[in-house]
């Protein structure tokens, strides 16, 4: 049954496309945004963790809103397993430059002098590599070369890297110290409690166009309980509990709707 036609919603609630002015002030968001920029000033390295769904790419996003566009490049880069060959590529990729070269010299020189050329035109590069946590060592090994510039007088290139929480665990060994050793930075991203929690689904449910307690208090930690605090499993909660409640011709989520719900998800 289409909840949202039963509920009334002018839009989809909790969805992932959810505009930058509509986001909930997350605790801890703007304290990230400032390390962010601190670290984007200095050309710097920031890091940002948290579990899984508890909002890292969307902070991240929202962030990245605080750049104007005319003034920064935001090179964007998806981290895989991949070697570093791979991620450089990645890097060039989102250069809009290709390669076929299997040389890692050529590619990082070809990187370097993109990154300058931005940075004659007036623009600050900007590096930012998302599930940061799935490179491997090597790769953390080698990132910084892209950041150095005549002997490391030049700060021309400020990287910030967000994955989950073993993303420090690497940034701690040896061979990734040059890198670490630059970080000015580190913004952990916490679940919810459950004021914040009631929050950010009251706060969901009004830019849907909904601003009746559509969840019972009950049902309210019901979410907490099951999402654990976590943003993406509440969504999924939320919703499941919606749809369950709809079916049933509820005009109100339950806990036993949400108890249904989490039968469904992972």
């Amino acid at each position: 049954m289409n909840y949202k036609n039963f509920f009334g919603f002018k839009k989809q609630p909790f969805a992932q496309d959810i505009k930058i002015q509509d986001l909930y002030p997350l605790p801890g968001l703007e304290a990230l945004v400032e390390r962010f920029m601190f670290a984007v000033q200095l050309c710097a390295v920031m890091v940002i963790t948290g579990d899984v769904g508890s909002g890292k790419s969307t902070s991240l996003r929202y962030a990245c809103s605080k750049l104007h566009p005319s003034e920064y490049k935001v090179l964007s880069v998806l981290a895989n397993t991949g070697t570093v060959l791979e991620m450089n590529r990645q890097i060039l990729l989102s250069l809009a430059q290709e390669t076929n070269t299997n040389s890692i010299t050529k590619v990082v020189k070809t990187i370097r002098s993109l990154v300058l050329e931005i940075a004659a035109r007036k623009e600050r590069p900007l590096l930012i590599i998302d599930e940061a946590h799935l490179l491997r060592l090597e790769v953390f090994a080698q990132l910084h070369v892209l950041a150095q510039f005549e002997f490391d007088s030049k700060p021309v290139l400020p990287i910030v890297l967000c994955g989950q929480n073993n993303l420090i665990d690497k940034l701690l060994y040896h061979t990734s110290r040059p890198l670490s050793s630059r970080v000015v930075g580190k913004s952990h991203l916490e679940s919810l409690n459950l004021k914040d929690m009631t929050g950010y689904l009251h706060h969901h449910l009004e830019i849907a166009g909904i601003k009746e307690r559509v969840f019972s208090e009950d049902a309210v930690v019901a979410i907490h309980q099951g999402s654990g605090g976590l943003l993406r499993r509440a969504n999924a909660l939320a919703r499941g509990g919606l749809t369950c409640a709809a079916s049933e011709n509820c005009l109100q989520v339950t806990a036993e709707h949400v108890r249904i719900a989490s039968t469904e998800i992972i």
